[in-house]
């Protein structure tokens, strides 16, 4: 599953990057880091870019880096 697969209000965390993404690095910076949780808030009014919330902040993606992001949904504890 990828970013891009959430509906807004969904939950996940993140697993991993596609091979297509060379520029790691940027992700990291922008607090995208393997075992965050990540929310999808909203899509643009034409559908990109996709409004997501993760470690505190609100932060804009387009679509086309959000397919290359991988997720795992978060297990439930009760």
């Amino acid at each position: 599953m990828t970013l891009d697969d959430l509906n807004p209000g969904e939950e996940a965390v993140i697993s991993g990057y596609a091979n297509e993404i060379t520029d790691d690095f940027r992700l990291l910076e922008m607090g995208l880091i393997i075992g965050s949780k990540i929310k999808f808030i909203k899509n643009a009014p034409f559908g990109d870019p996709i409004q997501v919330r993760l470690r505190g902040y609100d932060l804009s993606l387009r679509r086309n880096l959000a397919k290359r992001i991988l997720l795992s949904k978060p297990f439930l504890t009760s």
